[in-house]
């Protein structure tokens, strides 16, 4: 098995834990808690989440960012396709966007879990709800750059 496709999978096992997590979140664990959940549990509960997952988050950005830059240079950046550049700069405009999530409306969710204070850990989780909306979208059309990104070159 070549460097090649060793970096691939490494590439497509960390948008499928990051992009898909995202989803999961948002989309189905996010409304049941909601509707299920008073704000002392469901901030505490995302709290929790958020331990869990963003260290793989981490761990996603460290290997998307070393796959992608080794794929790129492999090939050459002029030589690359359009496709791919792209996907590297929506890729670093979500790893800005997590790393904003994880210094501000995360840190601000702890303390305001820490302090029982509800209505500043909403707040925070709405913060973080909108970024991560954000993200999962951004996710989501960088995996259609990745598969239908050569019809771009015609």
């Amino acid at each position: 098995m070549g460097l090649s496709a060793i970096w691939l999978f490494l590439h497509l096992a960390s948008v499928t834990v990051w992009v898909g997590g995202m989803f999961f979140a948002y989309v189905c664990l996010r409304p049941v808690a909601a509707a299920q959940l008073d704000p002392p549990l469901r901030l505490r509960l995302w709290l929790g989440v958020f331990g869990r997952f963003f260290p793989w988050v981490w761990l996603c950005v460290g290997l998307l960012l070393a796959s992608g830059l080794a794929m790129l240079l492999a090939v050459g950046m002029k030589s690359a396709p359009l496709h791919w550049h792209l996907m590297f700069g929506i890729g670093l405009v979500m790893m800005l966007i997590f790393l904003h999530v994880f210094f501000a409306p995360y840190r601000r969710l702890g303390r305001a879990v820490d302090a029982s204070d509800w209505a500043a850990g909403g707040a925070a989780l709405s913060a973080i709800r909108r970024l991560v909306g954000t993200n999962t979208l951004l996710g989501l059309a960088n995996i259609a750059m990745a598969t239908l990104g050569r019809l771009l070159a015609g």
